[in-house]
């Protein structure tokens, strides 16, 4: 699926590059964002919370999600964050989602999406976001140095998402300074807390350290504070519940 999805933003990218004048320009024009590494860096656990109409693993999730309504209700409970799938083939993602939730939210911004050029970076950029997310498992060494270090010069951070033991050492070895732990196993969707507590004991190079996917109450958000996570990454749980904002402050109440 991984593979697939990355096809189909490679068959996008050539209109996003010939733009890359204009969104340069556009980027440039952006007053700095707030910032996303230093939000997750304080006391307790932080969260970051989602926006995602819909995934390949679960279909349909929240396909009539008003974007902005749903990120005021994640700040209301005082989510640190917000993730915003920006994918629209897989997803049902946007970047004018994620420009209305920059505009209409005082919290940082997560472009989540599949990033394998720079000129994503700086769109990304140019959207409002405060942070972009590489994942290891669909870029090499090079090129995961080279955008973490495209997303600093745009004045964003990189989340940098991994799955495995040897992603992590990859990670920290470019020098990776946020690092997530995503639970889910890209070849047969399950999930798995017991990754993240794994791979924990290998990020001592990251600054912040998250944990993703399989995140739904606050026993969950608990047992990745205890593993050692600044943060966790929630979206599914958080679309489908009746009350977000009640959520959001229970799994930040899962602080050890």
């Amino acid at each position: 699926m991984l593979d697939e999805i990355l096809a189909a933003t490679r068959r996008r990218l050539p209109d996003v590059v010939a733009r890359s004048d204009q969104i340069r320009e556009a980027a440039a024009a952006r007053a700095t964002p707030p910032s996303f590494t230093g939000a997750l860096a304080g006391p307790g656990l932080s969260v970051i919370a989602e926006i995602k109409r819909r995934s390949p693993s679960r279909g349909d999730l929240a396909p009539d999600l008003d974007p902005v309504a749903q990120a005021r209700a994640y700040a209301t409970g005082g989510a640190a964050a917000i993730s915003v799938l920006t994918e629209p083939e897989y997803f049902s993602g946007s970047g004018h989602d994620l420009e209305a939730i920059a505009a209409a939210v005082k919290r940082p911004v997560l472009r989540k999406d599949f990033i394998v050029d720079p000129v994503q970076v700086w769109e990304g950029a140019a959207w409002g976001a405060s942070a972009i997310l590489l994942i290891v498992a669909a870029l090499g060494d090079t090129e995961l140095a080279r955008l973490i270090q495209v997303a600093d010069e745009a004045g964003l951070s990189a989340l940098v998402e991994v799955h495995t033991d040897d992603e992590a050492r990859r990670a920290t070895a470019v020098g990776a300074a946020v690092v997530g732990v995503n639970n889910r196993d890209l070849a047969d969707f399950s999930v798995d807390l017991g990754t993240a507590e794994r791979i924990a004991k290998l990020l001592d190079g990251a600054a912040v350290t998250v944990a993703e996917s399989g995140i739904y109450d606050r026993a969950d958000a608990a047992r990745m504070s205890a593993a050692g996570f600044d943060a966790v990454l929630v979206g599914e749980a958080l679309v489908r519940a009746p009350d977000p904002v009640s959520l959001v402050a229970e799994l930040r109440s899962g602080t050890r």
